[in-house]
């Protein structure tokens, strides 16, 4: 009984991990994020292969009142999603070597690339006219300039794909068909780094 009170009160006058929301806006639940960045925390300094960059890319937390600001939490995640890319790319390349893992980055680029040369419009997969969809013309711009990274060698970072938001409207793309599409981009950007 007395340890429950002094891990309530110990819990309640903690400094928090990350700024909080306030008023009616919604945040990370708070032990949800503490818990995932400690198991990942520990995943990391263990060398362990049970949590991967991808699954720190899927992590997701529900949303509270009086939560972790969504933008501090999403960053902190896209740095720890970077250090586990730069392990597992570091441990490929000493299994397979540098060129293997050169060659692999290459065709998932070219994978990507055969998909995003479908007309502007015609992309992805378009939900049903009564539901909503990513908007075409936002994922057409944003995907325009992953054609561009991966033909031209223009500048795209990994942080600005994590951070892409696209606004809804009936008809859109398929929310998952976009969506796999910026995690394997993001993979291709991380594994070239």
């Amino acid at each position: 009984m007395t340890e429950n009170r002094i891990d309530t009160a110990t819990r309640s006058t903690a400094k928090p991990a990350f700024a909080l929301t306030s008023g009616r806006t919604k945040g990370y639940h708070r032990a949800a994020v503490d818990s995932f960045l400690a198991s990942a925390r520990r995943a990391f300094e263990t060398g362990g292969d049970d949590l991967t960059a991808a699954d720190v890319r899927t992590a997701s937390f529900p949303l509270v009142k009086e939560g972790y600001v969504v933008a501090d939490v999403d960053a902190a995640l896209g740095r720890v999603e970077d250090a586990f890319a730069a392990r597992e790319r570091e441990r490929a390349v000493r299994s397979l070597g540098a060129g293997a893992w050169v060659e692999q980055a290459r065709s998932d680029a070219q994978v990507i690339l055969d998909h995003l040369a479908r007309p502007r419009r015609h992309r992805f997969a378009r939900t049903g006219f009564l539901t909503f969809g990513y908007r075409v013309d936002e994922v057409d711009h944003v995907t325009s300039r992953i054609v561009r990274y991966l033909r031209d060698g223009d500048a795209l970072t990994a942080e600005q794909l994590r951070s892409a938001a696209f606004r809804m409207q009936r008809g859109g793309y398929r929310e998952e068909q976009v969506d796999a599409l910026l995690d394997a981009t993001i993979d291709v950007i991380l594994a070239v780094r």
